[in-house]
């Protein structure tokens, strides 16, 4: 069994580490030394939420994915990332934040676990659940090819009004990722039926213990997605508003 944890970044910085260095290290394998969501400066930004997967006794850590939340001490990973590229992405963040808005990024899994679902489906799922926890409304993300579908499994929408229709050259000249907007975080509309029953009952009961089924294989997963010290979060003034 294993566990899918969430938390502030500044509330757990040995678990930041033990992401950093995974998250290097899955790109290092793939030849990517320098990755915007990679930066570690993640790990001191207030507004900067993790979503760990590691054993029962935290000891190892099997992969990870983040969200960041605009207007935190950072600026969105797909700014940063795009913004040089197309600067009309500053506007469109911009509009967005007014409700509520962030980013799940830095989505990265060891190979001790590919082809589980934990770098793509069970860790994006729970990234759209927390996001109700947050105050967010609205959600941004770059995926890789391979992953467009599944963001859009959950609700994700292609952001074609950038780039080229939707897609740049990241992280280097021979990868393309693809600009995505989740634009109702609390309904997700657009989702599969099933992935939203899922992320529904993440929201219901975060802490929950279930086994879940991938591709006919199935995997027993403790989740604890109730964020500790979620007052301080509101209480921070980065978003003032009350969860509905």
């Amino acid at each position: 069994m294993i566990t899918i944890r969430a938390f502030r970044a500044i509330d757990d910085y040995d678990a930041c580490e033990k992401f950093m260095w995974g998250h290097r290290k899955v790109l290092e394998n793939i030849g990517v030394k320098k990755l915007t969501s990679s930066k570690d400066e993640w790990m001191t930004n207030p507004a900067a939420f993790v979503i760990i997967v590691e054993t029962e006794d935290r000891s190892k850590v099997y992969g990870g994915a983040r969200v960041n939340v605009a207007g935190g001490t950072q600026q969105l990973p797909i700014e940063e990332a795009t913004g040089y590229l197309d600067d009309s992405i500053y506007k469109i963040v911009k509009e967005h934040a007014i409700t509520g808005t962030g980013e799940i990024c830095g989505l990265w899994n060891s190979r001790e676990v590919t082809g589980m679902g934990i770098g793509s489906v069970f860790l994006t799922r729970a990234c759209v659940a927390i996001c109700k926890f947050i105050g967010l409304q609205t959600l941004f993300g770059l995926a890789a090819p391979y992953t467009v579908k599944m963001a859009q499994d959950v609700g994700y929408q292609i952001l074609d009004t950038i780039g080229n229709n939707g897609t740049f050259y990241y992280p280097k000249l021979d990868l393309v990722a693809t600009a995505l907007v989740l634009n109702d975080v609390n309904t997700i509309m657009l989702a599969e039926p099933f992935e939203k029953e899922r992320i529904f009952s993440l929201r219901e009961d975060p802490n929950q213990l279930s086994v879940e089924i991938l591709r006919k294989k199935e995997l027993e997963i403790q989740y604890y997605l109730q964020l500790p010290n979620i007052e301080s979060w509101y209480n921070s003034g980065i978003i003032e508003r009350i969860i509905r």
